[in-house]
């Protein structure tokens, strides 16, 4: 039961820690021809990184940047209640709180995904006409997988 808690702890911290890097980092979309990427901030080409996006002001973006903003929020708290609850929780009861709050970030990363995949992911919207999802974008579905995942263990577990 240790080593079930521990390596769901340490995947937790690698969802937190790859959101943040899907998030920030400027690597969404990449261009086929050349070093360039487009990401939720900034498109960045191989002379550097500017605020330069054509759809910048469009409510869609704002959207996605504010949903995986949430995600990151709800992944930490969600970590923060799981060791909070493994210290004072009484044996034999579940792990409830945090499986809800890591639910609600599974919602989160799930919705700003899909809206980012629905109006940026095609070439016809992005700055480049052929092009490539980047890490950030691989990222982001990658922890979409692990947080359903460590949700639905941590409102199946027990305390022992």
């Amino acid at each position: 039961m240790l080593v079930l808690l521990a390596s769901i702890f340490v995947v937790h911290i690698a969802t937190v820690i790859m959101l943040f890097v899907s998030t920030i980092a400027n690597v969404w979309v990449v261009s086929d021809f050349g070093a360039g990427s487009v990401g939720l901030w900034k498109n960045c080409t191989s002379g550097g990184c500017d605020d330069n996006l054509s759809y910048a002001g469009e409510d869609a973006l704002k959207a996605v940047q504010a949903f995986m903003i949430l995600s990151i929020i709800f992944s930490v708290i969600s970590l923060v209640v799981f060791v909070f609850q493994l210290f004072t929780m009484e044996k034999g009861n579940r792990f409830f709180l945090s499986g809800a709050t890591m639910l609600v970030c599974w919602l989160c990363v799930m919705v700003g995904a899909s809206i980012y995949t629905h109006h940026y992911a095609n070439s016809s919207r992005n700055l480049y006409g052929k092009s490539h999802h980047g890490y950030s974008f691989i990222l982001t579905w990658i922890c979409f997988c692990f947080s359903f995942i460590i949700g639905i263990l941590y409102l199946v577990l027990r305390k022992k």
